[in-house]
């Protein structure tokens, strides 16, 4: 099927199903969706469509962030600009809000291992957490795995239940791009349950957690600062 007829399937209307489930559903990019009017030049085209590419690798960056990646790509774009093709095809970037992790009384408490203690470089602690995302629809549940010392997002995935199976998925997607000394997390059930901490035994990672909420050892503090940049 053509494009222009995948397009035509398109239901804006929809409130089962949003205009990117549709997008995705049909195999196609938002940017065609909203962006072939009479009188679009190609280049607008391609630009848009990498607007959408990098916001999908990393759904936490807004138009300043994305303004940047274009331009050490050597794409020379202003940030309203971005800003604009951004609303246009209904991106917003995350903006998290508190931890909702809740501790669970039958599950075994790690001791905190960071008190004091200096991070000098990469992969010595990673940390953890969930959030959720206020979305036009309702929301969803985040959790992400964040390297201590360079900031990198390591993982993260996204769920409408707080079930621990996201949160194990999400660690074990990090799991396979390399190995942390210490990985940190609150005291939360989904981190505690013996699926989350049996993963990080099998690969001798010493386990830390925090139940006090210290700024700097909770992951918000680093999706905060993730947003603020934005």
């Amino acid at each position: 099927m053509e494009i222009k007829e995948r397009r035509g399937l398109i239901e804006p209307d929809n409130k089962e199903i949003s205009v990117r489930r549709q997008c995705e559903l049909l195999g196609l990019n938002r940017s065609n969706v909203y962006y072939e009017p009479v009188g679009v030049t190609e280049e607008r085209l391609r630009l848009m469509h990498r607007v959408d590419e990098i916001f999908t690798e990393y759904p936490f960056y807004g138009s300043r962030r994305i303004q940047e990646t274009l331009e050490r790509e050597g794409i020379r774009v202003g940030r309203e600009r971005v800003q604009r093709y951004m609303r246009e095809m209904g991106l917003r970037a995350i903006y998290p809000k508190r931890s909702l992790s809740k501790r669970h009384p039958g599950y075994k408490i790690y001791p905190y291992l960071l008190r004091d203690k200096e991070i000098s470089g990469p992969n010595a602690v990673w940390v953890t957490d969930i959030t959720y995302l206020r979305l036009k629809r309702g929301f969803v549940y985040l959790t992400a795995t964040i390297d201590w010392y360079s900031r990198y997002v390591v993982s993260w995935r996204i769920s409408n239940t707080m079930e621990v199976t996201f949160c194990v998925e999400a660690l074990e997607a990090a799991l396979e791009k390399g190995s942390p000394e210490i990985f940190n997390s609150d005291q939360g059930s989904q981190f505690t349950s013996d699926e989350f901490t049996g993963t990080l035994l099998r690969k001798r990672i010493a386990i830390s957690m925090d139940g006090r909420g210290r700024a700097f050892d909770n992951i918000f503090r680093f999706f905060s600062q993730l947003v603020n940049k934005n």
